[in-house]
């Protein structure tokens, strides 16, 4: 990292941010939801909503240190002779999230700290009673809380582009357009966030103008998954676990997009507002995207890390676990939206009462899902196969070095001498097997 002392700073500011927000469960917790909108987060239980506003600052400033951090790292400390088009997809995700970061973080932290003000030092920002303005909150919310889901699921999508070119054993299709989509899914972010307020008195022009914009935003996602099926096509694929997982992202995000492709147009948003539609939309784009990319990343990255290898038939089990769980979980809840089930509601119409135990019945299987993952993580790190440098054969940087790697990675400075995902195009093959995409000085 570029500054290392200021990743120490952005780590430690989590652990009193913790302490802040179980402080709060102490009086009486924050009762106006993870939104806090005003006017209920102004009148319900003052000292514990601001702890929890305490709690939030401090986290959002560590992802701003982090950010800017990953930003200057990325930009200064890349390796002299690797050039822009030879960056690791995973980076340009990276590069992008942190960007975004930079960019949205400040404007929820002033908009909590307008409601802290509030709250405690008589201000009136978004008391109506007093002239304040309550759906300006929710513009100051909004602006970061969106970007947010995109926060979560662009290093996922540099996960993607690492995973399926090494099991594919293809280079990877369209690295400029993938690249490039990052920067864009950043720059088209930023101005979606209203679709959340279509049912918040928002005027004609706006709602078109967020209409429009959020149906912009599926152009640059859909650009990645073309790169990805393409890539996949015709390739060598191995069904490792990571591949396996990689795959599944695909077809939850696929599917999960289209709904969010619905919710975006204005008639259709208005009709499923505030319904189980939205959490089964939400649900699969995060939890069938970003943690089905985070376990792809696991199973690809945990020989690195270690030095040993995952047992392959428990990963597969932990998968086929995890697929049919998260369909059975969510995709009935799309069908209680359109039914009218409201969501934060504990109680509900005994009409969806069966639905509903369908989705518990994948909530369970989910649950029993984790088992075999962390027995499978528990026995490999301790007693699993030794993984050797570069198990996979991939050619990125940091399957040159040794497996878990040295501090500082290498003894000398790498020189460059491939593209990180020439596979098929080069000789990378050196005599014993391993890889010759750098050469050390």
């Amino acid at each position: 990292m570029a500054f290392p002392k200021l990743n120490a700073i952005a780590f430690w500011l989590n652990p009193p941010a913790g302490l802040l927000l179980v402080a709060s469960f102490f009086f009486g917790g924050s009762q106006s939801g993870w939104t806090a909108y005003p006017p209920l987060s102004l009148i319900t239980a003052p000292i514990a909503q601001t702890l929890w506003i305490l709690a939030i600052v401090l986290v959002g400033t560590s992802s701003i240190l982090g950010s800017l951090n990953f930003v200057v790292t990325i930009l200064n400390m890349k390796v002299p002779s690797m050039k822009w088009d030879q960056l690791p997809l995973f980076c340009w995700a990276i590069l992008a999230t942190s960007v975004l970061a930079l960019v949205s973080t400040p404007v929820l932290a002033a908009g909590l700290i307008l409601l802290l003000f509030d709250i405690n030092f008589g201000t009136s920002f978004f008391k109506p009673e007093a002239g304040g303005n309550v759906v300006l909150y929710q513009h100051l919310f909004w602006f970061y809380s969106h970007p947010a889901v995109y926060l979560m699921i662009l290093p996922v999508f540099g996960v993607m582009s690492e995973v399926i070119p090494v099991h594919a054993r293809k280079p990877i299709f369209g690295y400029k357009a993938i690249a490039y989509s990052s920067l864009a899914i950043c720059l088209v972010g930023l101005v979606v966030w209203v679709h959340h307020m279509f049912t918040s008195g928002t005027p004609g022009w706006m709602r078109m103008f967020f209409t429009i914009s959020t149906l912009i935003v599926a152009v640059p996602t859909g650009v990645k998954i073309f790169g990805w099926v393409a890539t996949l096509w015709k390739g060598k694929i191995r069904y490792t676990s990571a591949m396996l997982f990689a795959i599944g992202l695909l077809s939850m995000f696929v599917f999960g997009g289209i709904g969010g492709v619905t919710l975006g147009t204005t008639p259709f948003d208005i009709h499923v507002h505030d319904t189980y539609y939205v959490v089964g939309h939400f649900h699969y784009v995060l939890f069938g995207g970003s943690v089905f990319g985070i376990y792809s990343g696991i199973y690809h990255w945990f020989p690195k890390m270690t030095g040993r290898m995952l047992n392959e038939k428990w990963g597969k089990v932990h998968f086929v676990l995890t697929f049919f769980g998260t369909h059975l979980t969510f995709l009935p809840m799309h069908v209680l939206g359109l039914k009218g089930m409201p969501r934060r509601v504990a109680m509900y119409d005994p009409q969806f009462a069966s639905i509903n135990q369908l989705c518990t019945l994948g909530a369970f299987l989910l649950a029993i899902s984790v088992i075999p993952f962390t027995i499978n993580i528990i026995q490999s790190w301790r007693q699993g196969a030794i993984a050797g440098d570069n198990p996979w054969n991939a050619l990125t940087l940091e399957w040159t070095t040794s497996s878990p790697p040295i501090i500082e990675n290498w003894e000398v400075l790498p020189v460059v001498t491939h593209g990180p995902y020439d596979y098929g195009t080069t000789d990378y093959h050196r005599a014993d097997g391993l890889l010759d995409i750098v050469h050390r000085a």
